[in-house]
């Protein structure tokens, strides 16, 4: 009798453990900043013993523990996975300059250069933190070098060196030609801002040296032709001249979009001939085009014809005009907007609740969840508005499931005798006379059309044979 009864037990705790192991898990809730891996996020139902991996969601990035979670016994193990706001780091070190973080790097905040003294910026100032990085061009520091160009006077013999580009402190001497005169210093050096110190001297034929008292006319000039490469014109008010008496003067102003940077803007008629022109004319600088919230400018460059190109972070669309113009009064148009993508109201559905009521609009990222008051949900359970305005999924709907009769041999069961059983109709089971239970006694329908566990099993009872000993 003692062996008959450790075998029922032994088989009793067999169907028990078999029972815990046909457990079944619904989908796994997904924790803050994670999210369940595409391939398992449309399932509603895992096998006991199956495993899930989780990643972090957008602008996160893993720190410590597994993205791995197990469905054991109906239940999920813990997941350990911890997540932190996505952070670009330190970028590298600006040579010449320092570098000042807005923050701790995290995605959307900035980074500022500045450079030390006697060193100029080419570039923007400063790079945004992107989820894929820093992004726009790395700043640099150039240092200022002090340049001037060669020095030309007329009639005049110069030492000092044929280059075409003098630095600071390089020194030119003049000597005039036979039948001309030096009037100014005999040399000239490069200094700061790129002009000559003192100014250039000019050779000048006796007759008309300054400190002499008579003035003879030796020539006039037509009207000066235009200089190519300059970026700068005759003034308006010599344009219709056509005859300059020797010792006139004309000026020049820098084109549109070009500001004089050095050099004397006018020019002199001397024997019939114009002096050079020294007038150095660069393109105008916009600087920054402004800050377009969520989103960035591009920029061909910052002088006059450059552009700057407006582009929106995903799940933005850009308002207004994306491109500007540097001007020669600066940037043209306003600085545009980028406005969140937003999705349509849903389509709603009869049999499924939603389970936390937005009001809308529904901007990028919205989330809906959706639960069922009866029967299983078929589809997703969570809906969120895409970058491109759309939903990642429809709707779910909610299937009423329903278990057939429990198939069990040499048994009856109380309550409504049906072909067919509601979700969360409990009967319970009784063997015949003369066979054994083994297993649960009551019986549930599930949401998913199965009954709560393991159906019981009815076997013969064993009679105990009269022994004489």
């Amino acid at each position: 009798m003692r062996s008959v009864c450790w075998a029922a037990l032994g088989l009793f705790s067999a169907l028990l453990a078999s029972a815990q192991m046909t457990k079944r898990c619904s989908a796994p809730r997904e924790p803050p900043h994670t999210r369940l891996e595409e391939k398992f996020s449309r399932r509603q139902s895992f096998s006991s013993g199956e495993k899930v991996q989780f990643s972090c969601a957008e602008d996160f990035s893993p720190s410590r523990g597994s993205g791995s979670v197990q469905c054991l016994g109906g239940r999920w193990t813990k997941l350990t996975l911890k997540c932190e706001k996505r952070s670009c780091g330190s970028t590298r070190d600006l040579q010449n300059g320092q570098l000042f973080y807005e923050g701790n790097s995290y995605v959307g905040e900035k980074v500022y250069a500045t450079c030390n003294e006697g060193y100029t910026l080419k570039g923007l100032n400063y790079m945004i933190c992107k989820k894929s990085g820093w992004t726009g061009e790395f700043p640099t520091c150039e240092e200022r070098a002090t340049t001037c160009s060669p020095p030309a006077v007329a009639q005049s013999v110069k030492a000092g060196g044929n280059v075409s580009v003098y630095q600071a402190g390089d020194n030119v001497t003049f000597t005039c030609s036979q039948g001309f005169q030096l009037d100014g210093a005999p040399q000239v050096t490069c200094g700061p801002g790129g002009r000559w110190q003192p100014g250039l001297p000019r050779c000048l034929p006796s007759a008309e040296r300054p400190d002499q008292s008579s003035h003879k006319e030796t020539g006039t000039c037509g009207k000066p032709l235009p200089i190519k490469n300059s970026n700068a014109n005759l003034a308006d008010k010599y344009i219709t001249m056509t005859t300059f008496a020797s010792g006139n003067r004309v000026q020049y102003t820098c084109d549109v979009g070009y500001a004089p940077t050095g050099g004397s803007r006018y020019r002199t008629c001397r024997n019939g001939k114009w002096t050079p022109l020294f007038l150095k004319c660069e393109p105008k600088e916009c600087g920054s085009a402004g800050e377009v919230l969520n989103g960035l400018f591009t920029y061909t460059g910052l002088e006059f014809g450059d552009t700057a190109t407006a582009v929106c972070n995903v799940g933005y669309i850009l308002v207004g005009q994306a491109t500007r113009n540097c001007l020669s009064n600066g940037w043209d148009g306003r600085v545009p907007v980028c406005e969140a993508v937003v999705c349509a109201e849903p389509r709603e559905v009869t049999n499924a609740q939603r389970k936390n009521f937005q009001e809308p609009p529904y901007t990028y990222r919205s989330v809906i969840n959706y639960q069922c008051p009866a029967g299983s949900l078929v589809g997703q359970r969570e809906i969120w508005c895409t970058e491109d305005g759309t939903w990642s999924a429809p709707p779910p709907t909610c299937k009423v499931m329903t278990c057939p009769s429990p198939n069990v041999a040499s048994a009856f069961w109380t309550g409504a005798q049906n072909n067919l059983y509601q979700h969360r109709d409990t009967i319970s089971i009784e063997c015949n006379r003369g066979y054994t239970l083994i297993g649960p006694s009551t019986v549930t329908c599930g949401h998913d059309g199965r009954w709560s566990s393991v159906l019981p099993k009815c076997r013969r009872a064993w009679r105990q044979s009269n022994r004489r000993y």
